[in-house]
């Protein structure tokens, strides 16, 4: 695990931008990021044991900007399927959501299954990534499933972590293990406890009314922590669901593999009738909601931060339009990515190669120094010039 400097700078950007939610609804508390014009039916993101709502930050990203609503939850603290069912109902009824599609890895990929067998009204879509239909594979692996709540949290830290291939990586898979297990060191006892709990609770998704042209099913065929005769059964389970397969992305691809992600998201999304609102996206407020009944306060707001802008904008530089908000850097790294915004100012090239120099010579300079009054030390010390006392 790296350490906390090695913090993707997307998603500290992301971090600054969308604000994290948390709410109480009865005994359970909600976590959650909801980003995107609120008149789309949003994408519901359900994240595996070893994930949270920030791990699909990159879905966020990439998909409000271009018109989708996207809401990324933690699993709340529940003990059983059955109470999943009825806390997922209360949170949607809580922020005003009645239809939703469901985008599931893992667990979460699971408990969104289940979802849509209770409350089959509710669920319009799914897409399932690297999951499965029943927990009893995990059961059997798990004997010490009833001591679970009693064990230390050092303890099911590193039995959920050892369900994470460990070895060389791609450095993109690499990135994406490490930025899971952070998440996983966020997690407290009673929640990882709870979502073992759940891992090998005894359930299995019986029949859906959701058809299968409603469904995608996107999975990795190079290695995951699911076992492949398990995915092979949810492929026999949805024969007319579209395929989308990646070649590569490991336990995470929506870390791993963005942009394959969300281009087979949007696919989805639009396969299923959710036409995407790309105009209000520069009206877009931190808060997640459309921008059209913004106050006067915040237009003035943003027209003095604008006004700071252009009167510390260095010399030479372009200004941008008046009428863009700020977006969001692309996951993808290609050369036309807006550049993540720094608090430095930018130096040109030639001034950056000449501090560069600067420092370069300022360090030899003062390793030769350093070295050339050690060596006259010696050389007096051993002709005698100096006692030995003395130095």
């Amino acid at each position: 695990m790296k350490g906390v400097s090695s913090t993707p700078g997307d998603y500290v950007y992301f971090k600054s931008q969308v604000p994290l939610h948390k709410i109480p609804i009865g005994t359970k508390q909600w976590r959650y990021y909801d980003f995107g014009p609120k008149t789309v039916p949003p994408l519901i993101c359900i994240p595996g044991i070893a994930g949270t709502a920030d791990v699909y930050y990159k879905q966020i990203m990439a998909l409000s900007m271009k018109g989708y609503r996207v809401i990324s939850v933690d699993i709340p603290r529940v003990w059983s399927y059955h109470e999943w069912v009825q806390a997922f109902e209360k949170f949607l009824d809580t922020i005003d959501v009645h239809h939703v599609h469901l985008y599931g890895t893992s667990l979460g990929g699971f408990l969104a299954q289940l979802f849509a067998h209770h409350r089959p009204r509710r669920v319009k879509s799914l897409v399932l990534s690297n999951t499965y239909l029943d927990t009893r594979t995990f059961a059997a692996a798990m004997p010490w499933a009833p001591f679970v709540s009693w064990t230390p949290s050092f303890l099911l830290k590193r039995y959920v972590l050892t369900g994470i291939r460990d070895g060389p990586h791609e450095p993109f898979i690499a990135d994406s293990v490490d930025f899971a297990v952070s998440q996983v060191e966020t997690l407290s006892k009673d929640d990882l406890a709870a979502r073992l709990t759940l891992t090998v609770d005894a359930a299995s998704v019986g029949s859906l009314l959701l058809s299968d042209s409603a469904i995608t099913i996107m999975d990795t065929n190079d290695y995951c922590a699911i076992p492949q005769i398990l995915k092979d059964e949810l492929t026999e389970r949805y024969p007319e669901a579209r395929r989308a397969y990646l070649k590569t992305g490991g336990d995470f691809p929506f870390l791993s593999r963005p942009d394959e992600v969300n281009l087979h998201l949007q696919l989805h999304l639009r396969r299923v009738g959710v036409e995407p609102r790309p105009e209000v996206v520069n009206t877009i407020s931190k808060d997640g909601a459309d921008g059209t009944d913004s106050s006067s306060q915040s237009k003035k707001n943003t027209d003095e931060e604008k006004d700071d802008r252009n009167n510390n904008m260095p010399q030479g530089s372009g200004s941008s339009s008046s009428d863009q908000s700020p977006t969001f850097p692309e996951s993808s790294g290609s050369s036309n990515d807006p550049p993540l915004p720094t608090d430095t100012i930018q130096l040109q090239s030639s001034s950056i190669d000449t501090l560069i120099l600067a420092q370069v010579a300022g360090e030899v300079y003062q390793s030769c120094l350093l070295f050339t009054l050690c060596y006259c030390t010696l050389v007096l010390v051993h002709g005698g010039f100096i006692s030995r006392q003395s130095v």
